[in-house]
């Protein structure tokens, strides 16, 4: 029985050891036959080109046909309308039916949204009064005449020539055409006092009543006994006035008055500056409600007279707005309380 066993385990162990050479010669073939193929592809890469692929003619791209003007027009009837296929530039009507109704759909659902968009804005705001104000509550200051947009605030003729300085009287002319005292007297009210004229208690759309200002009222400047307005004397006049703002009350109840200097140089040498009808502005031409509400609206004027300012001297000129809450320094905006500009008179 022992042999037995013996002899039956030998016979396993020939058979393992077979079966492990056939597989390693297996695996050993099938390496071969790869580096076979390998080495047989190298060859191939490396075979030498024939002398038909050496003709590069062939590789070339054809050149197409020329198409005379004829067989041009016919493919442009032909993709205009193509009788075969009942196409129209190379769409069937169906086509074309879905396309248009494509994009009528999708920009009547813009046109909507849009006018939807525009009807909420427009009913969330209100015509009279900004819903959120961001101008600066100090006013600006500006002043006439202003004919050269490109040049600035600056004033500069000779009192012998009409020329040159009757540009600054046609300004003046147009803008106090509206102060006419006859015009004055129809569109608004006589108003007294010193105080703020304050029309809250009325409905949003009434409309306000506007204090008179007269042009009469300017004196020397007013162009009704010297429609020269001092220029062709070489005393020249100009005007000042606030920027108009919405609700502002200027000078938290006490009048802004105006003052003029030299800003560059000695004082002295602007000599006498009057003023008309005074160096305020009065507070009974504030608040100001808006140009649909305050439609007749005048914006008070200061009128400055320099009755001997010398010739041939280019005097740099500053006036500012002096008053309780009034900024007339600020280093970024010369206009914010303050116009300068400059004035030189010619004999």
């Amino acid at each position: 029985m022992e042999r037995d066993s013996t002899a039956g385990g030998a016979e396993d162990l020939l058979l393992e050891d077979t079966v492990s050479k056939l597989r390693a010669g297996s695996l050993h073939k099938h390496e071969l036959a790869e580096a076979m193929e390998v080495e047989q592809e190298g060859l191939v890469e490396h075979q030498p080109l024939e002398q038909d692929d050496l003709n590069f003619e062939k590789w070339k791209p054809k050149p197409k046909p020329k198409r005379t003007l004829h067989e041009k027009i016919d493919d442009l009837k032909t993709y205009l309308w193509n009788a075969e296929t009942k196409e129209f530039m190379g769409r069937s009507g169906k086509s074309w039916s879905l396309i248009l109704l494509f994009y009528s759909a999708l920009y009547i659902f813009l046109a909507a949204m849009f006018a939807g968009c525009m009807c909420c804005l427009m009913w969330s705001i209100s015509p009279y009064a900004p819903t959120y104000n961001d101008r600066v509550m100090p006013p600006g200051m500006t002043m006439f005449p202003h004919v050269d947009v490109a040049h600035g605030f600056d004033v500069a003729f000779n009192a012998s020539d009409r020329s040159s300085w009757r540009k600054y009287a046609k300004a003046l002319e147009a803008h106090l055409k509206s102060y006419d005292d006859g015009v004055q007297d129809r569109r608004n009210i006589n108003c007294e006092g010193n105080t703020y004229f304050m029309q809250d208690d009325l409905e949003e759309s009434a409309e306000r009543k506007a204090c008179q200002f007269k042009r009469s009222w300017l004196g020397e400047c007013s162009g009704m006994k010297d429609k020269d307005f001092g220029y062709s004397k070489g005393k020249p006049c100009i005007l000042v006035k606030m920027n108009r703002i919405l609700g502002y009350l200027p000078g938290q109840g006490t009048p802004v008055h105006v003052t003029c200097g030299v800003k560059k140089g000695s004082t002295e040498g602007l000599g006498e500056v009057q003023f008309f009808p005074e160096n305020i502005f009065n507070l009974r031409y504030y608040p100001y409600y808006g140009k649909l509400r305050h439609v007749n609206y005048s914006s008070p004027l200061v009128a400055v007279h320099f009755p001997s300012v010398p010739y041939d001297t280019q005097l740099h000129i500053q006036c500012k707005l002096n008053g309780r809450g009034i900024i007339n320094d600020s280093p970024t905006d010369r206009f914010l309380g303050s116009v300068s500009f400059t004035l030189q008179v010619g004999a």
